[in-house]
């Protein structure tokens, strides 16, 4: 009996698994990315921004909080909430001019010009690659459903966000 009830919890843990793979197909989530189990639940690893602040580069002091880095700019958000719950209106950031494509990573967030909008947009780094123009972005609102139209090429990237501010 003991073999029995075994066997079917095995059963039902697999034919959840296999439903969650197949609800992730659905979703367009890469399954290249590795997989961390909480609970009952499975959470894709997803990129993080690059860590562009050494923690000796940031001073707690009573009164204030210094960061110290060159060259910061402040950036304000306006009420889309494609980035939403990460900032919205209301939220700043301090952002920097990045040099060259290579220090863009996929995970980080960038303001950029697209052709498909106007004013500059703050998205997700989702993807990066290369292809007969050479490098480019594929971007995301975190809260949004799907990419960002076109390739982002690294003349279009204005900034890249190093801290967000509440």
């Amino acid at each position: 009996m003991k073999k029995l009830f075994l066997g079917i919890g095995i059963g039902i843990i697999l034919s959840c698994l296999v439903l969650t793979f197949i609800d992730f197909q659905n979703t367009n989530t890469s399954l290249n990315m590795p997989l961390s189990f909480s609970g009952n639940s499975i959470a894709v690893e997803k990129n993080s921004p690059a860590d562009r602040i050494k923690q000796s580069d940031i001073h707690v002091l009573n009164d204030k909080v210094v960061i110290d880095i060159e060259n910061p700019e402040w950036a304000m958000f306006t009420d889309t909430n494609s980035m939403d719950p990460l900032f919205d209106s209301g939220s700043n950031a301090i952002e920097l001019v990045p040099k060259s494509e290579q220090e863009i990573q996929a995970g980080d967030i960038v303001s950029y010009k697209s052709e498909y909008a106007d004013g500059i947009i703050i998205h997700r780094v989702a993807k990066i690659g290369t292809d007969e123009d050479g490098w480019f972005a594929v971007m995301k609102g975190d809260n949004n459903p799907t990419a960002d139209p076109g390739k982002v090429r690294f003349d279009q990237i204005q900034r890249v966000v190093v801290a967000i501010v509440y």
